[in-house]
């Protein structure tokens, strides 16, 4: 996909809004405009009805029911109203440990620690191997009639590995503990119609998904609702669980995105793209440089991710030769700019200085073999560029 003169090859960071979904938001914000919440004319029932529709697409997409579906914010409120909201009221129970893998989102570890700090709470880290998948036997070990909840993402946002949900489901229900699922990077990547099944809250995000920015889900499984404390408090919308006008034009976006998510067309899609991001990496392996694909291969794998090292040299300075002519990242958008290696690529042991090389491309719907050829050419250009400079 190519902006102006540069290609885009970061869409595990944002992708842009699908044509077709922007037409369906458009009419919301001008001739629909009205208050979902306004119960006595026409304009509210329009919009009630348009975000009752998108609640409905989004279930279709992960296998649940429309009234399991909050609308927030986007994945990170979700995870925040997941974890904190279920962990606040369950501060009676004996269930006192929280167990969360090494490699989750920035915002569920942010969340862990404010677990322990303000509510006591034990927050335990599970490992996961090298290519980033969690050890099922050390989730075995560490699970117990202590423990509460656990939190493990359906498909890491660096390195794109897509984890067992239906294993790490059946270990967790067998000890009587619930799995929350962080699924923002899931819907491009991998069939989400069974999850319902396996997972008790799971989290997505619109603008992952060719949807727009602003807005995301929970899945709250129906029998745990009175079991969640807001972290939002005003009006009672969304069934007490999370307050606040919705804004009808972005549910809208996130329904049409889900909805064209669940189609035949999407598995094709998938395919193709994979087959794409493995040209790109066999191009970039046959280049006369050190390189080293992280993660695991193949359908274990999100389809257009690939986290590459550049062994010995800096992904910072690469990035900074390829500008404005190609666009990729150093690792989660969340991360980008702390002054500290990857907390994913520590977990899978990478040293600091292979860390420090590794650059993640994420290819898209509307990435072509031409651009990946392109790329390939200026990455190429640019270590040229870096290894006559020293």
């Amino acid at each position: 996909m190519r902006i102006g003169s540069t290609i885009y090859l970061d869409h595990q960071a944002s992708t842009p809004v699908d044509a077709r979904v922007l037409g369906e938001m458009t009419p919301y914000f001008s001739e629909l405009f009205g208050n979902p919440h306004s119960a006595d004319h026409s304009f509210g029932w329009y919009a009630a009805q348009a975000v009752e529709q998108s609640a409905t697409r989004t279930a279709e997409l992960i296998g649940s029911d429309p009234d399991e579906i909050i609308f927030t914010s986007g994945a990170t409120e979700a995870n925040n109203l997941a974890l904190f909201g279920f962990a606040k009221r369950a501060l009676k129970d004996k269930r006192r440990r929280i167990l969360v893998s090494a490699i989750e989102h920035k915002c569920v570890l942010a969340v862990s620690r404010e677990l322990q700090s303000q509510l006591g709470y034990t927050v335990e880290c599970l490992p996961v191997d090298g290519e980033g998948r969690l050890i099922l036997p050390a989730l075995e070990t560490a699970l117990g009639d202590d423990v509460l909840m656990v939190s493990a993402m359906a498909v890491n946002n660096e390195i794109g590995t897509i984890q067992d949900l239906e294993n790490i489901s059946r270990l967790t229900r067998e000890q009587g503990a619930l799995l929350h699922c962080d699924a923002a990077q899931a819907p491009l990547a991998m069939n989400l119609s069974f999850c319902a099944e396996f997972v008790d809250f799971m989290s997505l995000s619109a603008h992952k998904m060719y949807g727009p920015k602003g807005i995301g889900a929970l899945f709250i499984r129906r029998d745990l609702q009175r079991r969640i404390e807001p972290i939002l408090y005003g009006g009672g919308q969304q069934r007490d669980l999370r307050s606040g006008t919705l804004p009808v034009p972005l549910c809208v976006g996130m329904g049409a995105a889900a909805a064209l998510l669940n189609t035949e067309e999407t598995v094709n899609e998938r395919n193709n793209l994979r087959n794409r991001r493995d040209r790109f990496v066999q191009k970039l392996m046959a280049l006369p440089w050190p390189i080293k694909l992280n993660g695991p291969q193949g359908k274990d794998r999100h389809p257009g991710n690939a986290s590459v090292c550049f062994v010995g040299l800096s992904a910072h300075d690469i990035l900074g030769t390829l500008q404005p002519h190609l666009a990729a990242s150093t690792g989660s958008a969340c991360t980008s700019g702390i002054p500290e290696s990857s907390h994913v690529l520590r977990a899978i042991n990478l040293s600091e200085s292979d860390a420090q090389a590794t650059i993640r491309f994420s290819l898209g719907r509307a990435t072509t073999d031409d651009d990946v050829d392109e790329a390939v050419s200026l990455i190429n250009d640019s270590l040229e560029m870096l290894a006559s400079a020293n």
